[in-house]
């Protein structure tokens, strides 16, 4: 069996699991994380499948990665969990309620909704494709190859901490280009009709994102009967690091209002 990778911080307190966006990693979280542990929680951050340190495998949907969670759980002997999962690690979040429910305790979800989305990512991921670790030999040139393919410079920035050195002199890419390059399709499903959940949930969306739009409120009522909803400002799709302050202020209310702490 493939257990995921974790960071896993705190000693004690109530188990809660970060999921990373597509192409993300887990310890994108580290300094929400690190913020949330005085507050009672055991946080971990949790690479998942063909992302960050964990396992590789061709096999690449919701339901697998929601089974990854179930069987890391397991390895770990937690129950009675909370996730935070953030776009692709929303919809796994999503998937977890409905579909095993009895682990959960309560789950946030940040910026994405229930919904099927277009698939968007293929200029990012041809770009991904288009980096060859034989003739790039520093991240300079990495960034340099990318732009051809991705304009944006903080969008490239987290792309390319998806580089690690595989052996002196050798660049290589965490993330498992080759299936995730083929995935967007999977990325963009949408929950299935008779997925429905009343575990106590909040939705947050940045401001200045379109993922989340005030016709979904009745997409994620029908799925999710106990959702609260919040609004991050002055933030887009990455509202976390946007609006770090404010993020961190919001999720940790809830989290006591909701007296699950």
């Amino acid at each position: 069996m493939n257990i995921l990778h974790s960071l896993i911080l705190g000693e004690q307190g109530e188990d809660l699991l970060i999921l990373h966006g597509f192409l993300g990693m887990g310890d994108n979280w580290k300094t929400y994380a690190k913020r949330l542990t005085p507050h009672g929680f055991r946080v971990h951050l949790v690479d998942q499948r063909n992302h960050g340190r964990s396992f590789w495998d061709p096999k690449f949907s919701y339901s697998n990665m929601a089974q990854d969670i179930v069987e890391y759980c397991s390895y770990h002997n937690l129950n009675n969990i909370i996730i935070l999962g953030h776009s692709m690690g929303g919809k796994v979040a999503m998937h977890l309620a409905c579909y095993h429910k009895q682990l959960l305790k309560a789950f946030i979800v940040a910026d994405i909704a229930p919904k099927k989305y277009d698939p968007h990512h293929q200029q990012i991921l041809n770009g991904l494709s288009d980096l060859d670790f034989n003739k790039i030999s520093s991240r300079a040139m990495a960034d340099e190859k990318l732009s051809n393919w991705v304009v944006d410079a903080s969008t490239r920035q987290f792309l390319l901490k998806n580089l690690y050195w595989k052996k002196s002199g050798e660049l290589g890419l965490r993330v498992n280009i080759e299936v995730l390059k083929n995935s967007s399709e999977a990325i963009g499903e949408g929950l299935d009709k008779d997925a429905k959940s009343n575990k106590p949930c909040l939705f947050l969306k940045g401001q200045n994102s379109d993922y989340i739009t005030d016709n979904d409120h009745s997409i994620i009522r029908y799925h999710f009967q106990s959702a609260s909803y919040s609004m991050i400002t002055k933030s887009g799709h990455w509202l976390h690091a946007e609006n770090p302050e404010e993020f961190f202020r919001v999720t940790l209310t809830w989290l006591k209002e909701t007296s699950i702490l």
